[in-house]
């Protein structure tokens, strides 16, 4: 509930999700003062003693992980039989619902947030830390771009053959790697095969492998190779292609050994002398799975449903019973088939790439109006007429067309060229001008930091202001700024920011407002040498100060020195010393 406390410590703000196996919380760390995120085990999972046990050995392995890419684990506890664990609190959208919104993102998209999560899966495959549970519903991405891995503790300590958990697992058996669905133990390799899934998710908008339930995926997972992604977006490039074809091979032996390798190979898929690399084959078989275990859940599921079937509607259904001579004729029925959809595959390539190369060589024809649609529209209504399309694109600004969304193209709409002539598209990055505010009395460093991830370049200047004025000056923060509140500026320009440079000056210490002990303090804060003369006199008071060697509005700078003159009583010894008596 809003306002409760874990621990005495996390006193929670809202409730920010919930999954299958925690609920979320934002909370707010007393001791430490910052916001966190609060993960809070599942009821029944909390009553598992060796589940519950795994996850603290594993949630504080995984809190000792750090990079930018991994969000941070911070704690991990227990509070009236509840398990938790703190985590950095990021203000970001999950990858999943970036996939929702987007369909699928470009290439050079794909690769940038690929090289992040296998940089931060690099550490944790350097200490042997495997993640079990990489998807998109487990990567964050912020407004800047950074990419978070999030969810190693809980990952970690699920036990990944439990398949009939549609909860939890319905999410992650797309991702299901051979040997876990086959309920073998998992490796470095196994978060491999994951990362290579959600590669190929990235750049298809689509998952490889689908089903009505979760069994179903997973035998797919065990026995049916990954679909060629040239065949879902025909311009990747080879290099691309081997990256997810080897991250995604059934046997780990053919995967790479760690992630470490998996990102120095994505750091150069994207150069020229890789594009038309040739495609990769395996050196070990791919059919070394073990799928027992996984053929008996396959039984327990089809009984499963034939049950629940028979219960709705008893005369409409025939139990069959599932053997093992059942699914040998249904695989060779399978063999028969493909080697017939192979030929017609085979028949209709030639006939469909053959039969355009032959006839359109040498005609022209008028580069077509591609503005304002999607990415994957235009490449589509080019190569319908003709032309192939670049993989690299052109970035622009634009206050007419929508972000992401295709401005023109390279050689311009409407020019003719020869058919197969390659067309670059210009890519609306959007109106990316930038609203400035108000920032005056703001932390520069704050607001520095929040004005360069929008894109801009921030100067900061110190601007002398005397102490002592009607104004209030404190240190660090703004007092002007070159762009005011409400003018837009685009990515890339720049914005000074001012902060005081404070004149600290000598007050009239003669004025009577001030004691010999307040001027000490005085130069003890401004690091004065101060010297005090106290001088007989009848004309002041005594413990008058009637003189400074630094007039008022002097200014101060530490290490100079202050002489001040004290009144003090004159007795008539004093009075005849001076040759008066």
């Amino acid at each position: 509930m809003k306002g409760q406390k874990i621990s005495d410590r996390y006193q929670i703000i809202k409730s920010i999700g919930e999954g299958g196996m925690a609920n979320v919380y934002l909370a707010y760390d007393t001791i430490l003062d910052r916001n966190v995120a609060v993960k809070v085990l599942r009821g029944d999972l909390s009553n598992d003693e060796k589940f519950v046990r795994r996850f603290q050995r594993e949630a504080l392995a995984a809190s000792s992980l750090s990079h930018p890419n991994i969000v941070e684990v911070y704690d991990v506890g227990e509070d009236n039989g509840e398990y938790y664990i703190v985590m950095e609190y990021i203000e970001g959208k999950h990858l999943k619902d970036l996939l929702k919104k987007r369909g699928k993102l470009t290439l050079s998209e794909a690769v940038d947030i690929m090289l992040q999560i296998t940089d931060g899966m690099g550490v944790a495959h350097d200490s042997y830390i495997i993640h079990r549970d990489i998807k998109p519903q487990n990567i964050m991405i912020l407004e800047n771009g950074l990419v978070k891995i999030t969810d190693f503790g809980i990952a970690m300590a699920m036990n990944a053959t439990q398949l009939t958990q549609t909860n939890s697992v319905m999410g992650s058996v797309h991702y299901l790697p051979p040997e876990q669905a086959s309920g073998q133990g998992s490796t470095l390799q196994s978060d491999i095969y994951s990362m290579g899934i959600v590669m190929y998710e990235l750049i298809t908008g689509e998952l490889p492998f689908k089903g009505d339930n979760a069994v179903e995926i997973a035998l797919k997972h065990l026995k049916e190779p990954i679909p060629d992604i040239r065949d879902k977006v025909p311009s990747v490039p080879n290099s691309v292609a081997n990256i997810i074809k080897k991250a995604t091979a059934k046997n780990p032996k053919n995967r790479y050994s760690d992630a470490r390798l998996m990102h120095e190979d994505l750091k150069t898929c994207l150069d020229s002398s890789r594009i038309n690399e040739p495609i990769i084959t395996f050196k070990y078989p791919e059919n070394e799975t073990d799928d027992t275990k996984i053929m008996k859940m396959v039984k327990k599921e089809k009984t499963k449903e034939l049950n629940e079937i028979k219960t709705e509607k008893k005369e409409e259904v025939i139990a069959k019973k599932i053997t093992g001579d059942d699914l040998k004729k249904q695989n060779r029925l399978l063999i028969f088939l493909a080697f017939i959809f192979t030929g017609l595959v085979v028949g209709l390539t030639s006939v469909v790439v053959l039969t355009p190369i032959i006839t359109k060589t040498g005609k022209q024809a008028s580069i077509p109006d591609v503005s304002n649609m999607t990415i994957s529209e235009a490449i589509k209504e080019l190569q319908d007429a003709g032309f192939t399309v670049s993989d690299n694109q052109i970035e622009e600004s634009s206050n007419e067309i929508e972000k992401d969304k295709v401005i023109g193209t390279k050689p311009e709409i409407g020019s003719k060229r020869k058919m197969g002539t390659e067309v670059t598209l210009k890519v609306s990055l959007g109106d990316t001008q930038i609203t400035i505010e108000d920032y005056t009395g703001e932390s520069y460093l704050e607001i520095k930091g929040k004005l360069e991830t929008l894109g801009l370049n921030v100067i900061i200047e110190r601007r002398t202001v005397e102490e002592g004025t009607e104004t209030e000056y404190e240190d660090g923060k703004i007092i002007d700024q070159s762009a005011k509140a409400d003018e837009k500026l685009s990515v890339g320009d720049t914005i000074t920011l001012f902060i005081p440079d404070i004149i600290s000056t000598y007050p009239d210490f003669t004025n009577g407002d001030y004691t010999v002990q307040d001027i000490e303090d005085f130069a003890d804060m401004y690091e004065l040498e101060l010297n005090i003369e106290y001088v007989p006199t009848n004309n002041y008071a005594p413990g008058k100060i009637y003189y400074q060697s630094r007039p008022e509005g002097y200014r101060i700078m530490a290490g100079q020195s202050l002489r001040i003159r004290v009144a003090e009583e004159q007795t008539d010894e004093d009075y005849c010393e001076e040759g008066l008596c």
